[in-house]
């Protein structure tokens, strides 16, 4: 199943660390890189930790709660009399939360409010009727938490992924910049710190309002709109998802929309029109990926999914966008040189560009600028850059070992594409390469027909 859905579009797989086990991890990690030397390219590993969550505790049966009903949440293991009362993971409950606050159980489909508390409980009323199981998510919508940035449970998992070598960690409910350092600090401590990148899940108000700060200092974000959703007015959302989408291609940050883009399709072979349009504004508003979850993890329909991800992207980016690339600000001369190869590579309609790069820099830099028509051939002589660019617009990474001169490495880059049949002979090419004169080098622009002589 991992293999059709790599060929039917498919660039990373995120793993949900929520769920997942670390036998688990490194079985399914080494399936994913035996399907990455099949197919010949770079596939992309994101470990999703599981973060902070404020979750309930195990119930004997589920509880259908009605409405008027009282409920109570207990913390430090104390036990209430009351019927209708569960423990939580999260002794500073109680503290943090006050009279007349809602609590959101289950993914907000269980409205609360709080009426009374305790040292050693929290009682509410339930505005919403709904059957409480174990282990559900509690949302406080607008409620600062002193949770910490990492679990036990998340450090426990990194290290698994560094071990596994994925190239992306992502951070649940980042509340703050600091939030970034933390995880930082740990992937450094592991000796990961150039191989690894980090995605910043934005899911809460804090991170909306502190937003500027944890782009600049995060790799790439994702826009988590299932719990975001519920933390903030319904209205708000699709204008939240702009702005993060906006920030991001500003500072030449990647950018993931996520959660919900074809719910329907874990139970109905086809989407609605709304999640059609859905997917379409987030390829509109130039995200560099959608993101599935459900869909593909316990949908009856997964490669369909991808499918109907795959065609509707394809169609959106061939009709234009919104065009927030034009915000992104250029000081550096190299990076100018990059714009000018896009600038070229739209002008002329090119089949693809070729991008040389150890760092991966010239290559991000030619995403953020969102060409039109051209593929990106990001290539690399590092394997662990290559599967981190999987995730930046419109980039295919390859691995080539680089020669003596630049023209050597852009002959072997063409020998690649020609023999793997992703371009044709005669396929019109924008190169980004340096250029050796009396022994010195200029970084240029050519434009050039795949396979055929200068």
């Amino acid at each position: 199943m991992i293999r059709k859905l790599v060929d039917a579009g498919v660039n990373i797989f995120r793993l949900n660390m929520s769920h997942a086990k670390h036998d688990w991890v490194r079985k399914t990690v080494d399936t994913i890189r035996s399907i990455e030397k099949d197919v010949q390219h770079p596939i992309g590993i994101l470990m999703d930790t599981q973060g902070p969550a404020i979750r309930t505790g195990d119930l004997d049966t589920n509880l259908d709660l009605k409405v008027g009903d009282t409920f109570t949440f207990t913390v430090r293991g104390h036990v209430s009399e009351e019927e209708r009362s569960v423990d939580t993971n999260y002794d500073d409950l109680v503290n943090d939360i006050n009279v007349g606050d809602v609590v959101l159980v289950d993914n907000g489909v269980i409205h609360m409010i709080v009426r009374d508390k305790n040292e050693n409980e929290l009682k509410c009323e339930v505005l919403t009727p709904g059957n409480l199981g174990s282990r559900r998510h509690i949302n406080l919508p607008g409620v600062k938490v002193n949770l910490p940035a990492l679990t036990d449970k998340d450090l426990a998992d990194i290290k698994v992924g560094v071990e596994c070598e994925v190239n992306y960690i992502a951070l649940s409910f980042v509340r703050e910049a600091n939030d970034i350092e933390v995880l930082k600090q740990v992937i450094h401590s592991l000796g990961a710190h150039d191989r690894i990148s980090v995605i910043a899940k934005i899911e809460d108000q804090s991170a909306v309002r502190n937003i500027r700060e944890i782009v600049d200092a995060t790799d790439g974000v994702m826009v988590a709109r299932g719990d975001l959703g519920i933390e903030v007015p319904y209205e708000e959302l699709p204008i939240i998802q702009r702005k993060i989408v906006k920030k991001c291609l500003s500072s030449r940050k990647p950018v993931i929309v996520a959660t919900h883009m074809l719910e329907s399709m874990i139970d109905n072979p086809l989407p609605t029109r709304a999640e059609i349009t859905d997917v379409a504004n987030a390829v509109f508003e130039e995200a560099d990926a959608i993101m599935l979850s459900g869909e593909t993890t316990v949908g009856k329909y997964p490669v369909q999914c991808v499918e109907v991800m795959n065609r509707v992207a394809l169609r959106i980016e061939r009709s234009g966008n919104i065009r927030f690339h034009e915000n992104i600000l250029l000081s550096e001369d190299r990076n100018k040189v990059a714009s000018s190869a896009v600038h070229l590579a739209d002008q002329v309609h090119a089949d693809g560009m070729l991008v040389f790069t150890r760092s991966g820099r010239s290559a991000r830099i030619c995403a953020a600028l969102r060409p039109r028509w051209s593929s990106i051939f990001a290539f690399t002589p590092n394997e662990e850059l290559a599967g981190r660019l999987t995730l930046n617009y419109a980039v295919r990474p390859d691995v080539i070992k680089f020669k003596k001169t630049p023209e050597e490495n852009i002959r072997e880059a063409e020998k690649v594409l020609l023999e793997k049949e992703i371009l044709p002979k005669g396929a019109t090419v924008v190169v980004l390469s340096d250029i050796l004169v009396d022994d010195k080098a200029f970084y240029t622009v050519q434009l050039r027909h795949l396979g055929q002589e200068a």
